[in-house]
């Protein structure tokens, strides 16, 4: 498989010239009730997608990742905010399924890994491992893969299986119970898992980031899996930016835009089906990249400048603290107790229980207790992370 050319930023919609021929007819709505095996293949007609106004807000996102990927590059460590973003994300993905936990289950399930963990909290943080090995397989192979996705499944699910084997899976709306989507057949599966693969690594007909709108909805409307094909498809989005060299690292995530606007992600993939409503849809998704990477370098300033606060705060507190290690553990999880620091080094049990004594009593963190242990919170760091706006 070659890799695609990077197209340049800020490209129209269409990245190369629409032929007569490419102009297809008109779009016949599929019956909810029925596997919507005769799933069309991407891209979409053209004529679908050319709209000045698409075109303005593609410049602006486009705009707005570029300067979240510059933020991150100037990062002294640019993995340094990975794990609380990524854990940040498999909440929010998470719960779009209705999988909710807290903060202070999912942080002290980390610190404190057990069989008694809630079902819910288990199922976030096998998100957090499924991105993880999304990004091992893009170290080795760069291309977004059906191979992947199942992987990205696996691991979410925990469990060893691959596309659909059985028929009868059908789409409902939660509030009425009526069908709302009938996926194709599990015999079609491959087929059109394939033509996907081709569109997303080959295909030069858009722009990225339209691309990336295209092939979330492919991925959805052909359902290849019994369960997790939402939080996989929100996973392959990102992997799938940072093969195209759109970010670096994976900072950008909009679960946090769609549950907000739930309704809106819906009724636009809906459209798609219904109606071949891809500009709805597509603008949808690029506002909500648009969004995300706003609030995204929001965050970075913020946690940055925090830290350089608390970093300044803990060298006042002794020469003996080992600041600059504490400081880098304490923004890489925010829930930290003794047994964390002793693992890396940092000092003995005596030694490492004064470090966070200090940093407690000088309001750098708050101590807390939940059962028979004790966890030390950056609960400016979960403010900022808690923060809705």
């Amino acid at each position: 498989m070659e890799r695609r050319k990077k197209q340049p930023k800020s490209t129209p919609i269409l990245a190369t010239s629409v032929k007569p021929e490419d102009v297809r007819v008109a779009y016949v709505a599929p019956d909810p009730t029925v596997p919507h095996n005769s799933l069309p293949y991407l891209p979409p007609d053209p004529n679908h997608l050319e709209s000045a106004e698409l075109n303005r807000l593609l410049i602006q996102t486009s705009r707005q990742v570029a300067e979240l990927k510059g933020s991150c590059l100037r990062l002294p460590d640019p993995t340094l905010l990975l794990n609380t973003i990524i854990l940040q994300e498999s909440k929010d993905s998470s719960a779009i399924e209705n999988i909710v936990t807290t903060q202070d289950e999912l942080y002290q399930a980390i610190l404190t890994p057990a069989d008694t963990a809630p079902h819910t909290v288990k199922e976030v943080l096998r998100y957090r491992e499924a991105m993880y090995r999304g990004l091992e397989i893009m170290k080795q192979k760069p291309f977004v893969t059906g191979q992947m996705a199942i992987s990205i499944m696996q691991t979410l699910r925990g469990i060893d299986a691959g596309y659909r084997a059985l028929p009868g899976t059908k789409i409902g709306n939660q509030a009425t119970g009526l069908v709302v989507y009938t996926p194709p057949e599990p015999q079609f599966l491959t087929g059109l898992i394939s033509q996907w693969e081709q569109f997303v690594n080959n295909d030069e007909t858009y722009d990225p980031l339209v691309k990336l709108a295209l092939m979330h909805y492919q991925f959805e409307a052909i359902h290849p899996f019994a369960d997790g094909n939402g939080r996989t498809g929100r996973i392959l989005n990102v992997l799938y930016m940072i093969q195209e060299g759109l970010l670096t690292q994976p900072v950008l995530y909009i679960s946090g835009h769609i549950m907000k606007s739930k309704s809106d992600y819906y009724r636009g993939l809906q459209g798609v089906t219904n109606h071949a409503d891809w500009k709805t849809w597509v603008a949808y998704m690029l506002t909500a990249i648009k969004e995300s990477a706003v609030k995204g370098c929001h965050f970075i300033e913020q946690v940055m400048a925090l830290k350089q606060q608390y970093l300044e705060q803990i060298r006042t507190i002794s020469q003996k603290v080992p600041a600059q290690d504490l400081n880098e553990l304490i923004f890489s999880y925010p829930y930290v107790k003794v047994k964390a620091l002793v693992e890396r080094g940092l000092g003995s049990r005596p030694t490492a229980t004064a470090y966070l004594e200090a940093l407690a009593k000088a309001g750098i963190l708050t101590k807390s207790r939940y059962g028979r242990e004790y966890y030390y919170i950056n609960h400016k760091l979960m403010a900022l992370l808690s923060d809705e706006d």
